[in-house]
C-alpha cells in the first residue's frame, strides 16, 4: 500500500513510502481510495497534529512520521463484517494513503463509525463515514473539497450567532481567501438583516479575488490593518499568523471582544508565545459546537443543517472554484507540498484520484 509520510516537525518534508497492507480481522473491513481532496485544511491538520491529536487517526509505525487524514471517497473492497458489504462506498476521514482498514459499527440508519481502539476517544465527527451511493467524480470531488470546510463554516457563523457576535459591529475574518475563510463570509452574508459588517482580510495578492466574490463589506491586505475601524469587534482567525494577529490585537485594543483560532494555514508564522494585547485568543473547536447543537436540537438536527448549507454554496462553487484533479499517489507530494509552503492559488481546489 502507497501513503504519504509527513516529517512531525517539519511538515514540509514529504516522503512517499510503501506498507505491507495489513491482514483483516473478524469485523474488519477494507476501504479503497477512489479519491481525496488536499486544501490548507490538511495542513493545518498537520501544523496542529499534535496539540489537537490529528496524527493519532492514522498511526505510521514510523517514529517521528506522521499521516495526514484527508476527506474524500473510498469503495470497501475486502470485508469481514456482516454490517457493511463489499461494494460499499463512503465519505469520510482517511489517511493520505490507498487504503484504510477500520472497524466499523453501523447504525440503524445505516451511517458507519469506525469504533477501532485508537479511534474511540478521539472526536466522534472524524470517525464516522456516510455511505454516498453511485455518485459521479465530479460530485465527490466537490464534496471532498468544500463539505469539510464549509461545515466549520457554517458552524463559526452558527457559533458567532449563539453567542450574539460577542456585541461586536464588525467581523473580520483572517484569511479571507482560504475556502473556510470565504464560507465564512458568506454565511456571514446571508443575514440580510445582520448589524454588523463583514471584513475579509487577506494577502495583497488575493485581495482582488476575495472582493469579487461580493460577500464582504470591506476587503483589506494584512498591512492594512490600521484601517479597520475602532469599534466593538470580534476576529476570525483561519492563518494563524503571530505577526497579524498582534498587530490587529494592538490596533483595536479593548474593542475587540473576542478573537477566535480556528486554523493555523500560515504555520510558519505561527507563534503562540507572541505576547498579544487585550482579549486572549480562544481556539474554536468544531466538533464541540456540533456536540452543543446536538444536545440542544437532537439528534440529526445539526447535520441536516450543515448539508443544507453545503449544498447552498456548493451549488455555486463552478464561479469561483477551479477543480484540479490530479491521477495517482505519486502526484500527491507536489501538490501538498505547494499547500503547505503557501505556493496554492485560492481559486484552485486540488483533488487525487486513485480509482
Amino acid at each position: 500500500m502507497q501513503r504519504i509520510l509527513v516529517d512531525q516537525q517539519k511538515i514540509t518534508a514529504v516522503t512517499q513510502d510503501e506498507s505491507a497492507a495489513a491482514d483483516l480481522q473478524p469485523n474488519e473491513v477494507r476501504i479503497a481510495l477512489e479519491s481525496y481532496a488536499l486544501t490548507a485544511n490538511n495542513v493545518t491538520y498537520a501544523a496542529s497534529g499534535f496539540a489537537i491529536g490529528y496524527w493519532q487517526f492514522f498511526p505510521s509505525g514510523v517514529p517521528g512520521q506522521g499521516i495526514v487524514p484527508v476527506w474524500g471517497i473510498g469503495k470497501v473492497v475486502e470485508s469481514r463484517n456482516e454490517m457493511l458489504a463489499e461494494g460499499t462506498r463512503l465519505y469520510g476521514f482517511y489517511p493520505m494513503a490507498e487504503s484504510l482498514v477500520i472497524t466499523p459499527e453501523v447504525s440503524a440508519r445505516g451511517n458507519v463509525t469506525d469504533v477501532a481502539a485508537h479511534r474511540v476517544d478521539l472526536p466522534a465527527v472524524y470517525n464516522n463515514y456516510v455511505p454516498v451511493g453511485e455518485t459521479t467524480p465530479d460530485q465527490d470531488h466537490i464534496r471532498a473539497l468544500l463539505q469539510p470546510l464549509l461545515a466549520t463554516s457554517y458552524l463559526l457563523s452558527d457559533w458567532l450567532e449563539d453567542n450574539a457576535y460577542f456585541g461586536a459591529k464588525q467581523v473580520i475574518v483572517g484569511s479571507a481567501s482560504s475556502k473556510t475563510g470565504l464560507g465564512l463570509c458568506k454565511y456571514l452574508a446571508e443575514h440580510k438583516d445582520r448589524d454588523f459588517t463583514i471584513v475579509g482580510l487577506t494577502s495583497a495578492r488575493n485581495r482582488s479575488f476575495v472582493q469579487g466574490l461580493g460577500a464582504c463589506d470591506q476587503v483589506l491586505s494584512y498591512d492594512e490593518i490600521d484601517q479597520l475601524a475602532h469599534q466593538p469587534s470580534v476576529y476570525v482567525d483561519m492563518a494563524g499568523n503571530a505577526a497579524v494577529k498582534a498587530a490587529l490585537h494592538k490596533h483595536l485594543a479593548a474593542e475587540l471582544k473576542h478573537s477566535a483560532a480556528v486554523g493555523i494555514s500560515h504555520w510558519d508564522a505561527f507563534n503562540p508565545t507572541v505576547a498579544l494585547e487585550g482579549v486572549k485568543p480562544e481556539f474554536f473547536f468544531a466538533p464541540a459546537q456540533i456536540a452543543k447543537r446536538r444536545k440542544e436540537w437532537g439528534a440529526g438536527e445539526i447535520d441536516r443543517r450543515i448539508t443544507e448549507a453545503f449544498l447552498r454554496l456548493a451549488n455555486e462553487a463552478s464561479d469561483w472554484l477551479s477543480v484540479k484533479v490530479h491521477k495517482g499517489m505519486d502526484a500527491a507530494p507536489e501538490v501538498y507540498t505547494a499547500l503547505a509552503t503557501g505556493k496554492a492559488d485560492p481559486r484552485e481546489g486540488h483533488v487525487i484520484r486513485l480509482l
